[in-house]
Parts: C-alpha cells; structure tokens; sequence
C-alpha cells in the first residue's frame, strides 16, 4: 500500500475569527481527506494551520518546509503585505526544488501581496500596488459594486454562484470524465477575483481556465499551471498553480450557508443552492490539482 500524499492547506495570515482563518476551508478540507484510490485506501493526509510567527517573525512550518514530510503546498494568501517572511519564502523555494508541489492563491487587488515575494509561482499574481498586470489596459476596476475595492477585481458573479469556465481541454486540471464535454464548466463565481498569468520569460507554465467579467465581459484568467522543470542549478522543480482567487475554495463560497467574515458586505447568490450539481466541478478540480501537484503515477 503506497503512504497517503501529505498535504499541508495553510493561510498566511494568524487566526481571527472574523477573517478567512484556515477554518474556513472545512469543506476543503473534507473532500481532499474523503478521496480513495482504487484500492480503497486514503490518498491524502491532509493538515491545516494558519499563520505562526517565532520569535524572529518567522513562520516555523513554512521557513522549514523543505525539511517536513508534506508533498504539497496549498497557500492562501490573504495578508496585506506581512503574510510571509525572507526566511519562509526561502523554505517554500527549497521546498519545489526538492520537489514538492505548491498551489497558491489569494484576491483581489493587493490581498496576499507577500507572494510578490515568493518569487516562480509567486510571479504569476498580479497586484495593484506591485508587479501589475503586464497590460496597461486592465489597471480599472472591473467590479463596479464593491467601490471600496480597486483592480484587479474581476467580477465573475456573487458568493454562492458558479461561473462558466473556458478550459484547456488537453490539461489534467481541467478534465472531468461527469462533464458533456469532458472537461470542467463551473467554479465558484466571486465579486472581485485578483489576477493571475504567465510569468515573463516562464517557458513552463500556461494558462489551463479562464473565466469572463459578468460586468464588462473582460476575459480573465483563473488558472495557471507551472509544468515540471529542472532549474539552473540542476533542481527538479515540483508542480505549481497560480489561481486567481481564493474564493474558489472556501466554505463560504461552495455553501453560503456556512457564514462568512461580517466584513463581506456584497449580498449572495444562490446557484448552488439551485444548482448543486455545478458544485461536483470544483471538487473535481480540487481532486485533479491534489494528484496533479503529487506527480506520482500510482495516484492516477
């Protein structure tokens, strides 16, 4: 029997409860931790933490991550700025190079700004205040209801909608064997989604789902997927995603009904609730990327 895929689900911000604390990704959580292979075994061992700083402002788990046993990343970025120190981006840098797999994400305009920091997969978020979208075009809002909130915002619907997704039909991210078309059609919509895209210069990665402004009609991109490569100091680097919003995993988002922050002020939709089936695509999604990142041919 192959030992369970350790995954480690982890925001960059230290519990509060009324913040998305990694509390809020239950559901997350559970689906990752229900999956089986076909011998019936657990595939993923799953752990959760938000953010811990030592005494010398550093996270202990994320400075050290190369040296744990976790085989993966998911990152939520949802920090101002603080989310992550030198010293653990660092240890997530040395953790792809060893080979571990990383997914990251965070929102809209400067939330989860520290992956500027990260550098690889980091690159591929981009900000309002820092390493903006390369196109000059898109530094407007999209969102035109939340005011408060400035590009990039990309408006793809209401918390507990789903949005339509245009998938790369060839990737594995973005397969599903339930789907008409073979491919995944929904993700959770959200008010205001950050903005993601190739790196300049990144020969790796590339644009697998992109989603559509419910306001402008803008095309944006959801998802980014960095291959596996070897780096220039002869490092086999692990898989990576780049997505554009958090929001696409959240309890929150995939039931409304779970609360939310008393800070969201936009009013919910209700597709799910209409339409519970769109919800197997995320979950999908999520089981793809998990096996994805692992990069072990016994999980597929």
């Amino acid at each position: 029997m192959a030992n369970p895929i350790r995954v480690l689900l982890q925001t960059t911000i230290p519990f509060a409860e009324d913040n998305w604390h990694i509390g809020r990704f239950s559901l997350l959580r559970d689906e990752l931790a229900s999956l089986k292979g076909d011998d019936g075994n657990t595939l993923y061992e799953v752990t959760t933490r938000n953010r811990e700083s030592d005494a010398d402002g550093n996270d202990p788990v994320l400075s050290t991550l190369d040296t744990s046993d976790f085989d993966e990343l998911w990152l939520f970025a949802i920090d101002q700025g603080d989310g992550l120190s030198v010293t653990d981006c660092q240890g997530i840098t040395r953790f792809r190079q060893r080979g571990g797999g990383i997914m990251a994400t965070r929102d809209h305009e400067d939330l989860g700004i520290s992956l500027c920091t990260l550098g690889g997969i980091g690159l591929a978020h981009f900000f309002h205040s820092q390493h903006a979208e390369p196109d000059s075009a898109r530094h407007v809002p999209d969102d035109p209801y939340t005011t408060s909130i400035s590009w990039p915002n990309y408006h793809s619907g209401a918390n507990g909608d789903y949005q339509t997704v245009i998938a790369d039909p060839a990737h594995e991210l973005m397969r599903s064997p339930e789907s008409p078309n073979g491919v995944i059609e929904f993700f959770p919509a959200h008010p205001h989604e950050g903005a993601v895209g190739v790196p300049e210069g990144e020969r790796t990665a590339s644009v697998v789902a992109t989603g559509q402004s419910k306001v402008t009609g803008r095309e944006f991109n959801l998802v980014v997927a960095f291959e596996s490569s070897i780096d220039d100091h002869g490092n086999q680097l692990g898989r990576g995603i780049a997505d554009s919003s958090f929001h696409h995993f959240v309890d929150y988002n995939w039931d409304t009904g779970m609360g939310c922050p008393s800070f969201l002020a936009e009013p919910p939709g209700d597709g799910y609730k209409r339409n519970p089936r769109a919800l197997e695509d995320i979950k999908t999604y999520v089981g793809n990327a998990a096996r994805w990142l692992a990069d072990q041919d016994h999980l597929r």
